[in-house]
């Protein structure tokens, strides 16, 4: 029999009573945060060990309320985040009649006049312009309802600007003197070499297909370039890469290379991945990187542009944690969830700086990439999958994907899978196979939470895959990839 662990978390959640904690709560161990994790927080935020493992568990938590929230809202939606050490979640809304609906879902209302698709519109148009040169980014301040552009020069800020055709009302113009390099040559999460040469960072492990990898920034290579890892030994080749534009590559490896769901923390330590779920803007992320190792802060911003003088990439998200060059690459993650991995920035590890880095999730969907994750949890986030599902099941019943039917694969390969269940429920996935007489289950997760992985490498034949509601109800999403 699997073990239990039931929170009393659980009871409020249903009854509708903000979950905020305020003081270190009762852990099952599986819910404990990874030593390293908590001692970078200490260091990095001024935090005692009790602040920090309450921080990672308020956003835990909170971070599910928010996605219930953002998809209750729809078009409503104006943002969201974090403050008061994490302990207080904050979401935009322009709609003033859902304000108590939001804050009896455990969240602080704030009505805005411009929704986040408006300001995300805002900031389209302006990628659609080239930035001059003392424009160093922009993004989207959810907190103050606007998009910042920072700028070394007013007056072409505002040009650039006005040549977007955006509302200027919409804009705020920021003085700043980041002047973001890409970090090329030097390591990540684990150091590794470009063509003998350059050195840069593994963001995560990653599969596809049969084929073991990682992930890292399209700016440390291209397509055809050799790896040697941390120890100079034949590694992989980079088989796509996007730069600028973008900053983001994988890389396949030789079997001499096994992925472990893992990131490297303080201390020789290491810190498991589970998942991906993105961080909100004012939550903890920590990144490591092979030249400056482990560091710790907070997201300022989502869905940022920075300007480099190799060229302009969207989409990035901005943080106040500290990079230099040789951390290019290297993994972003908040608690045991993997976040992206790192693009450029301004300072150092000296001084300070600020570093952005690209989102995992977009690397996984563009290239068709799987996480390698462990602890039985999809995150909440099934991406990069080429069929998705969704419905609602109670407690004790069962769902058959496709359409409570089945596929057939008409050949060998790899079929991936992905569940998003609801808080506080106990739903697990199983990837069954037609025998000839029965189905038979090839592949399962089975943990004591909501979200579930399968991978398994098959012949030809006849799947389908099984969602049943162990203890609890509510709604679900699978993500599906056959070969």
């Amino acid at each position: 029999m699997r073990s239990r662990h039931i929170l009393s978390a659980a009871s409020a959640l249903t009854l509708g009573v903000a979950l905020i904690l305020t003081s270190t709560p009762a852990m099952a161990t599986s819910e404990k945060p990874a030593p390293t994790m908590v001692q970078a927080l200490q260091r990095d935020l001024n935090l005692t060990a009790e602040q920090a493992e309450t921080r990672l568990l308020n956003e835990k938590r909170l971070g599910k309320v928010e996605g219930k929230i953002r998809t209750t809202l729809g078009d409503r939606f104006a943002g969201s985040w974090l403050s008061g050490d994490a302990a207080t979640l904050t979401v935009a809304v322009t709609d003033a009649g859902a304000a108590s609906a939001i804050t009896a879902s455990g969240a602080k209302a704030e009505v805005v006049t411009r929704t986040l698709a408006d300001l995300d519109a805002v900031k389209a148009r302006l990628d659609a312009v080239t930035a001059p040169a003392t424009v160093p980014g922009y993004y989207v301040d959810v907190r103050a309802n606007t998009v910042v552009v920072l700028s070394r020069d007013q007056a072409a800020a505002e040009a650039f600007v006005a040549a977007s055709g955006v509302d200027a009302a919409a804009v705020r113009i920021e003085a700043s003197q980041e002047q973001p390099q890409p970090y090329y040559d030097l390591r990540g999460g684990e150091a590794y070499y470009i063509n003998n040469s350059g050195r840069c960072s593994i963001g995560f492990s990653i599969t596809r297909g049969t084929t073991n990898g990682f992930v890292t920034a399209g700016h440390c290579g291209t397509a055809g370039a050799s790896t040697q890892g941390f120890n100079r030994v034949a590694q992989g080749t980079f088989q796509a890469s996007s730069f600028p534009g973008n900053d983001y590559a994988w890389v396949a490896v030789n079997a001499n290379w096994t992925p472990r769901p893992v990131v490297i923390g303080s201390g020789g330590g290491t810190v498991n991945v589970a998942g991906s779920s993105a961080q909100v803007v004012g939550g903890s992320i920590c990144r490591s990187g092979s030249t400056t190792g482990w560091h710790c802060g907070v997201v300022q911003q989502l869905n940022a542009t920075v300007t480099y003088p190799q060229g302009t990439v969207t989409g990035l998200t901005r943080t106040n944690v500290c990079a230099e060059p040789g951390d290019s690459g290297g993994s972003w993650i908040s608690g045991d969830q993997a976040q992206g991995v790192t693009s450029g920035g301004s300072g150092n590890c000296t001084s300070g700086g600020t570093t952005y880095f690209q989102p995992v999730n977009e690397i996984l969907s563009a290239y068709g990439l799987t996480l390698v994750t462990q602890g039985g949890g999809g995150g909440g986030t099934c991406s990069g999958y080429a069929n998705t599902y969704t419905g609602s099941l109670t407690s004790g019943a069962n769902v058959y994907l496709p359409n409570n039917s089945y596929y057939q694969s008409t050949v060998s390969g790899t079929h991936r899978a992905c569940l998003d269940g609801p808080s506080g429920v106990d739903f697990d996935l199983y990837l069954q196979r037609w025998n000839g007489s029965a189905w038979v289950a090839v592949a399962s997760g089975t943990s004591s939470g909501p979200d579930e992985t399968v991978t398994y490498s098959g012949t030809a034949g006849y799947y389908r895959l099984r969602v049943h509601a162990y203890s609890g109800s509510g709604a679900y999403s699978v993500g599906s990839t056959r070969p």
